[in-house]
């Protein structure tokens, strides 16, 4: 499924297209990877019951605070080169389920990651990050992103935040336990995950 080059796809939108269920079965992790080769333009996912996600670039709100993010994770790893790799959000994984995620922030443990075959890291690494981030931007449903937190826990994470800037908030989950919802808070940690980890967050709700 390829977008036309004459379409106009609406900045910061989404599009969800179902696809029939014998294409979705032949859409091999192979053929997902040369659909996303060309739509480089485009942040494709496709989730486990077989839709493809087209996700177009970012605003620069988005796409300023994605960085601020990725840099002060960036700093903790420069620290801990040792502890686990760091990824941006056009790293796309194959999960357990199949589906074929990109959070806009991750990070896999050193232990996890080096026991993956060459074959299982491909172009997709076939795993689920111990740790992600969803930032939701201006136009975003909350629902879907909570929805995709959620499959991300049962897939093998075992921390995540969903950062709505919007409204100052951060919701928290946890494997095993409930969402944790952080009114305007002005850091994160992380944790046991990422001991050290303290992402700063007054840079993050404050741009202009």
């Amino acid at each position: 499924m390829v977008l036309a080059s004459s379409e106009v796809v609406p900045p910061q939108s989404t599009i969800t297209l179902s696809l029939p269920a014998d294409v979705y079965l032949q859409v091999t992790p192979e053929q997902f990877a040369e659909l996303a080769r060309a739509n480089s333009e485009l942040r494709l996912e496709r989730n486990a019951t077989g839709e493809l996600i087209v996700n177009p670039p970012t605003g620069w709100e988005t796409g300023d605070r994605n960085f601020k993010l990725i840099v002060q994770l960036g700093n903790w790893c420069e620290q801990h080169d040792q502890a686990g790799k760091a990824f941006e959000s056009s790293t796309g994984f194959i999960l357990p389920n199949g589906a074929n995620r990109s959070p806009d922030v991750s990070w896999v443990s050193s232990d996890r990651w080096n026991a993956l075959t060459e074959d299982e890291k491909g172009t997709f690494p076939k795993i689920c990050p111990d740790f992600v981030v969803e930032l939701r931007s201006a136009s975003d449903n909350l629902a879907p992103l909570q929805e995709k937190m959620k499959e991300y826990l049962s897939q093998g994470a075992v921390l995540g935040w969903l950062i709505d800037p919007q409204n100052c908030r951060v919701e928290i989950y946890r494997l095993g336990q409930a969402v944790e919802v952080l009114n305007n808070p002005t850091e994160l940690s992380g944790e046991e995950v990422l001991p050290g980890l303290v992402v700063r967050l007054q840079k993050i709700w404050d741009i202009l």
